[in-house]
């Protein structure tokens, strides 16, 4: 059943409230056609639906954005484009765009942002990625502590920062080039390290693989890695560690 179907059967006395939540926790989804929005996801997982925004066409874009915000009052998109934003801004309320992180969202500004995670990057190259990670984190109610340029080739400048970053429930490590900065991370905290190789870098680093291989290779324990680029991913999971060691 999709959720009209489930809100039809409690109104007609068929279901109970608490079957039909039930029902939603597992299978409930807004049909469009084109796209099945998942209306469950935040009761299963703690965080709603978000949009990947690249590539969507512009009235398929347009009718998600707008299904997710009457349903959750604030909605939040990855990879977006300025072109996107101007389609939008019409439409949701406060809806902003972040032309380095890429993000795309309306709502969640006033959250009471609770724990603490840090998100380093290797170099200022590396910060749409890692803006990425620390706006998704703030979005879904973590406190982020940014710390950027702070690569292995100068390890002064981490060091100078690492009482700052020891305190945080989780670490995202964002690094281009050979992707060392978790592996030195790694060594020096006792939190969980979320590895984010970038693109960032030279014909070798064959758009971000040398870096994955490098942290996935890390002799520092205690590290995850994420895909290529992927700050959302990174950021999300951090999230979820910060709410488990914050007890939210």
């Amino acid at each position: 059943m999709n959720i009209e179907e489930i809100l039809s059967e409690v109104q007609e006395g068929r279901l109970t409230a608490a079957d039909a939540s039930d029902i939603l926790k597992k299978e409930g989804y807004m049909e469009m056609q084109y796209a099945k929005l998942d209306a469950g996801r935040k009761e299963r997982t703690g965080f709603a639906e978000v949009v990947y925004c690249s590539g969507k066409a512009d009235e398929h874009l347009i009718s998600i954005y707008k299904r997710i915000y009457q349903s959750e009052g604030e909605v939040f998109g990855t990879r977006a484009s300025m072109h996107q934003f101007e389609l939008l801004k019409d439409t949701i309320p406060g809806i902003t765009f972040d032309p380095v992180s890429r993000i795309l969202k309306a709502g969640g500004e006033q959250k009471d942002l609770k724990g603490k995670i840090a998100v380093c990057t290797a170099g200022t190259s590396d910060i749409p990625v890692a803006e990425e990670a620390a706006q998704t984190a703030e979005f879904f109610g973590t406190y982020v502590e940014r710390v950027y340029d702070v690569g292995v080739s100068g390890l002064h400048r981490l060091m100078s920062r690492a009482e700052q970053i020891s305190d945080a429930n989780c670490i995202v490590a964002v690094a281009g080039m050979e992707g060392a900065l978790p592996s030195v991370i790694g060594g020096l905290v006792s939190c969980p390290v979320i590895a984010v190789p970038t693109s960032i870098g030279y014909g070798a680093n064959f758009g971000g693989l040398s870096a994955l291989l490098t942290m996935i290779n890390s002799c520092a324990n205690g590290i995850a890695v994420v895909n290529i680029d992927n700050g959302y991913g990174a950021g999300y999971l951090a999230t979820q560690i910060n709410r488990l060691a914050a007890g939210s």
